[in-house]
């Protein structure tokens, strides 16, 4: 059996977030600090990676002032506690392919240290040294105790109404490494 793990590089790699209410959508990126995938015969089995919550940014606000303000609140117990919680993570617990370079996976996500699982599809290109995946993952913000101008939880809230899924769209680039560099 041929087993290879394969190194996030961070500055390749990304996350750009989206999330909606109902007069628009904000969007911005989200750092990983660190993670890996584990393929077996070429085929993903296994990764992980650990998500900077205190790296939240705001693209779509372009007054500095409005701008802070917002990522503020974004780090805020409202919404990520990222002062108490300065790291999220997502664990893959199975990874089956579908055709090609095409996969379903399914892990664990956890924010704020509470866990939920997560399925989405991804595609994954694998040339033995380099491993690009991308992939979509929509997060219930409630379940990780994201309340704020939740429908779910306050009545009234009108055009101030913020829906309770964003978007987290993953661009992930590995390097292939020795499993003791992991360490």
């Amino acid at each position: 059996m041929d087993t290879q793990t394969f190194k996030l590089a961070t500055a390749q790699s990304e996350i750009a977030w989206i999330g909606r209410k109902v007069t628009g959508a904000h969007n911005g990126t989200i750092a990983i600090e660190k993670g890996w995938l584990n393929f077996s015969n070429d085929q993903l089995v296994g990764g992980q990676f650990i998500i900077d919550t205190t790296s939240i940014n705001i693209l779509d606000i372009s007054d500095p002032a409005t701008n802070a303000q917002f990522a503020g609140h974004l780090a805020s117990d409202d919404f990520f506690s990222s002062a108490k919680y300065p790291t999220a993570s997502f664990e893959i617990v199975s990874a089956k392919q579908k055709t090609g370079g095409n996969y379903d996976i399914t892990g664990n996500l956890t924010i704020k240290d509470i866990t939920y699982p997560v399925n989405f599809d991804a595609t994954i290109v694998n040339d033995g040294q380099t491993v690009n995946a991308s992939g979509k993952i929509v997060v219930n913000r409630t379940l990780f105790d994201m309340k704020f101008r939740s429908g779910n939880f306050f009545l009234n809230l009108g055009d101030t109404l913020i829906y309770n899924e964003f978007d987290l769209n993953v661009h992930i680039t590995a390097k292939a490494v020795n499993t003791a560099v992991l360490a």
